[in-house]
């Protein structure tokens, strides 16, 4: 005869077979629950996904993507102004072309614009900077007319401080002789006009041989090209023309400000 397990534990009592019936019933139910719930091992959005070698490749490749586009957008950005100028040009002057609208269209950096600029000097001073290819005019409140310009070559560029003492719209062009002896090609003498490589309008600087003035060859701007006057576009030069009277103090440098 069997002893029954919890005879002498103190706190039990035996249970009548009614009462084992009922237990094991409740037993059967939670052990059936318990059974419905998923294993460890199922909860696969508790696993980590095991490391696919394609996969990783494929974002690398991605990235590396990626990283050519925002290269290539960089280099298209306009450049900043002391590296904004072209490569220097060879071509001689070209008297008798007439450029067209097309040919007027300058890249935006060369374009006229109102920038942020530092000076010292009056509003209405003329600042050119050589190296950066650009001509301010000083306004109020920190700011300037930017043009975008040609300069002299190597062995033409210089610097100083001058005053414009003379204005001429649609100047005659009479080469020197230094130039002739350089290009023989050239006429003597040409008579203003859209094919005279002076350009629209031009600004005498003091007593030298030097100018600023149109061109007829727009693609020069931003270049080191000419014998050392400055020459801007037909409809910039104008522009200028029109805000400087004679007396403007002009100042010239090749060093671009640190």
């Amino acid at each position: 005869m069997a002893m029954n397990a919890n005879r002498g534990v103190p706190g039990l009592r035996d249970l009548n077979p009614r009462e084992h019936e009922h237990l094991e019933s409740r037993h059967i139910s939670i052990g059936h629950h318990a059974a419905a719930l998923p294993a460890p091992d199922e909860l696969d959005f508790m696993q980590l996904a095991p490391f696919n070698s394609d996969a990783g490749s494929q974002m690398l490749l991605f990235r590396f993507f990626c990283f050519q586009i925002v290269l290539l957008a960089s280099l298209a950005v306009p450049m900043s102004h002391a590296f904004a100028q072209r490569e220097d040009m060879s071509i001689g002057d070209q008297p008798g072309y007439i450029p067209n609208a097309a040919d007027e269209e300058l890249p935006l950096q060369f374009r006229r614009q109102t920038v942020f600029y530092r000076s010292t000097e009056a509003p209405g001073t003329i600042i050119v900077h050589t190296a950066e290819r650009f001509l301010y005019v000083v306004q109020p409140n920190g700011r300037a007319i930017r043009y975008g310009i040609g300069v002299g070559r190597d062995g033409f560029q210089w610097q100083g401080l001058l005053q414009i003492t003379r204005k001429q719209e649609w100047p005659d062009w009479t080469p020197p002789p230094e130039m002739i002896e350089r290009q023989p090609y050239l006429p003597r003498f040409m008579a203003g006009g859209p094919g005279n490589p002076m350009g629209a309008r031009a600004l005498y600087l003091g007593t030298t041989v030097y100018r600023i003035h149109g061109t007829n060859q727009p693609k020069t701007i931003g270049s080191a090209v000419s014998s050392g006057c400055f020459r801007l576009v037909n409809g910039d030069v104008i522009d200028l023309y029109e805000r400087i009277p004679v007396g403007t103090k002009v100042i010239v440098r090749q060093k671009p400000d640190l």
